[in-house]
């Protein structure tokens, strides 16, 4: 069995690696940013499981002593910030991002030379390109890279999420290509990830922030009309999300050095809330009634087009169907509102 640094333990995919990688067996040590978070960590796993309190992933230093731990050989680092209640987009996304990145690998280069490979959360932010997503001839796949620039990060919050991304991911590719380091890199590069909570998650009020719209839904916020689904049309389960990260970390060797895109297809708010308008009649009135406008899927010719042919052929995972996502999901939602 396996040492594994895991990164980010309290995330929503950080919690369905952690479960996994228990249940094949492996040792972790998992961060998180406060013993609020490291509690319910503790309780869930009180065995093969250590927690490390790094309470600011941004300070150039944050891991320097968690690397350190005997014997670790492959990190999963999954810790960066996802939302956009933020006011300042340099100090409170891009600078957690890129230095909490970089900031590991110098780390691991420095003082644990044993780790052979590195496995990074990054997104399909970092792939899509903003001026071309109603484009039906441009086609996002593993080499594609967002052209965003830190100049362009107050243009809109979801331009400085994507920022953020695109600069901790190259930001650490340019640290394995200068030759510090004696590990391989691989980067998940994940879109929407929608997929059951964890069963330690405090309240709905702190949810991911792609499942945010199924617990509006469920709260009847989505009766009268289904919301846009957005420039992202395109959807992964956090379980496949986490099997990605474990395969690609400690299974299947000739992943290094690759940027996997793992997303399972086109999804729209509109047969999100069909689904669970079909799957859970129990909620009544608050699900938007049949025929209720709202969250179609653009046409064919007026979005991108994507093609994860080479990550599928890598990672080997049959991609969790939508339908089954969403009902799982939900089901979560639900328990964690009794």
């Amino acid at each position: 069995m396996t040492k594994v640094l895991l990164t980010g333990g309290s995330g929503f995919i950080a919690a369905h690696i952690l479960e996994q990688l228990h249940g094949k067996g492996h040792t972790i040590i998992t961060t998180v940013r406060s013993e609020e978070k490291a509690a319910p960590i503790r309780a869930a796993y009180p065995e093969r499981v250590e927690v490390v309190i790094v309470p600011d992933i941004a300070e150039p230093n944050a891991f320097d002593e968690v690397v350190k731990s005997p014997g670790i050989e492959v990190v999963l680092h999954t810790a960066s910030p996802f939302h956009f209640n933020f006011t300042d987009p340099k100090t409170e996304l891009i600078d957690p991002a890129v230095i909490g990145t970089t900031s590991i690998l110098r780390a691991i280069a420095r003082s644990a030379p044993q780790v052979r490979r590195v496995v990074i959360t990054s997104s399909f932010a970092a792939i899509l390109d903003e001026a071309h997503m109603s484009d039906p001839s441009t086609t996002f796949n593993e080499a594609s890279w967002n052209p965003v620039t830190v100049d362009d990060i107050h243009r809109s919050p979801a331009t400085a999420y994507r920022a953020s991304k695109t600069l901790a991911e190259r930001a650490a590719w340019d640290f394995v290509k200068s030759g510090e380091a004696k590990f391989d890199l691989v980067t998940i590069n994940p879109p929407m990830v929608f997929g059951p909570v964890a069963h330690h998650l405090a309240s709905l009020e702190s949810i991911n922030t792609s499942n945010a719209r199924l617990v509006d839904l469920v709260r009847g916020e989505w009766r009268e009309e289904v919301p846009s689904t957005g420039q992202a049309l395109i959807w992964i389960d956090a379980r496949d999300v986490a099997a990605a990260h474990v395969k690609a970390g400690l299974e299947i060797p000739e992943a290094g050095g690759k940027r996997l895109f793992t997303t399972a297809g086109l999804f729209s708010n509109a047969e999100l809330a069909a689904i669970v308008r079909r799957e859970f009649p129990g909620l009544g009135e608050k699900v938007p009634k049949e025929g209720v406008k709202g969250g179609e899927l653009p046409s064919e010719g007026e979005r991108f087009k994507f093609d994860n042919s080479e990550t599928a052929k890598v990672l080997g995972i049959e991609w969790i169907p939508f339908d089954k996502s969403v009902v799982d999901t939900v089901k979560s939602l639900l328990e964690h509102e009794k």
